[in-house]
């Protein structure tokens, strides 16, 4: 496959690119009637809140059911996080970060730039006042006071050796080529997850995996077995879980350093994932699969869903399970 094409499926989000997010720091999204049944990328749960976020700059809430909240953007919102009940953190294209401090009930813009032309892909907060939001070519910021403002970073120690050694070359030539260049030659940050008080795991492009002992100061490749896109990361007490393009799935039971892949019956992309509470990760992701992964690595395809490309799986503050995606949210039947 050539690196053009890994570029243009490495975000899973290829699949919704007809939705546009022109002018989303001056436009609202009005609500919808029928947004329940339109694109929904993330969902997350933190007690007695679970929020969502989806196309044209959706925002949900659970409240007897999925309820659209009002938007202060119509960029496409790519993912959302609670920190508490309350706070909480949703992030999109155009740069654009949003942040609630009532659980999701009202929402306020932190940040948006069209003008950067890149998404932003997933946003950790290690405690009220300081995070990380990560995004297509490299895209990382961080946060020191909350959201309220935002510095980028830009983390050359995950270049390859020869775009390395390019940009220092071209630095000294010519300082304009060299800005214009250096925004392009990251791999897309997909996903970071906090293993510890310290540690952090990020995935992405082109078999990206990377460690960070210093809360994303500093980063160290893994030497990972795929080097396809990676999308997604699931912690579970029975190891950690990297799911990807065509359908691979890699698990390590100790650290981080080892890797093996679990053989699934398809081979559609995988979006996103959940831990039950029996040892069990149930996976879903593109041409609507739904599929269990035991402790013992056994996998059992739980339902798949045609016509549609699932994105995330999540469970609301009844302990119903969600499926959603390009139809929206779809109650999933527990056996």
């Amino acid at each position: 496959m050539s690196f053009s094409m890994l570029r243009l499926i490495s975000c899973y989000l290829f699949i919704f690119s007809s939705v546009t997010s022109v002018n989303a720091a001056v436009n609202e999204s009005t609500l919808q009637p029928l947004a329940t049944q339109s694109i929904v990328l993330d969902m997350a749960l933190k007690g007695q809140t679970a929020i969502a976020v989806g196309e044209r700059g959706h925002l949900f809430r659970f409240d007897n059911g999925w309820q659209q909240r009002p938007s202060p953007t119509i960029a496409l919102l790519t993912k959302v996080t609670l920190l508490t009940d309350q706070l909480g953190w949703a992030v999109g294209h155009d740069a654009t970060i949003l942040h609630t401090q009532d659980g999701g009930q009202t929402w306020q813009v932190q940040m948006t730039s069209p003008a950067i032309e890149k998404p932003l892909m997933d946003i950790l907060f290690f405690d009220a006042q300081q995070g990380i939001a990560i995004g297509a070519y490299g895209l990382f910021f961080r946060t020191f006071d909350g959201g309220k403002s935002w510095q980028q970073e830009f983390h050359s120690e995950l270049l390859f050796e020869e775009d390395h050694a390019y940009l220092e070359e071209l630095k000294a030539e010519d300082e304009a080529l060299y800005l214009s260049e250096r925004s392009t030659l990251l791999p897309h940050f997909n996903r970071v997850v906090q293993l510890d008080k310290q540690r952090l795991l990020m995935v992405g492009e082109l078999g990206l995996a990377a460690k960070s002992n210093d809360l994303g100061v500093t980063w160290q490749r893994i030497d990972f077995p795929y080097e396809g896109s990676l999308f997604n990361v699931l912690i579970a007490e029975q190891g950690t879980y990297v799911m990807g393009l065509r359908g691979h799935l890699f698990k390590s039971q100790e650290g981080i350093e080892s890797w093996q892949e679990i053989a699934l019956p398809i081979d559609s992309t995988l979006n996103g994932g959940l831990v039950l509470n029996n040892h069990i990760v149930r996976l879903v992701g593109n041409a609507g699969v739904v599929i269990d992964v035991g402790s013992d690595d056994s996998v059992k395809m739980i339902e798949q869903r045609q016509g549609e490309n699932l994105v995330t799986i999540g469970m609301d503050t009844e302990g119903k399970q969600w499926v959603a995606g390009t139809k929206g949210f779809v109650e999933l039947q527990q056996e």
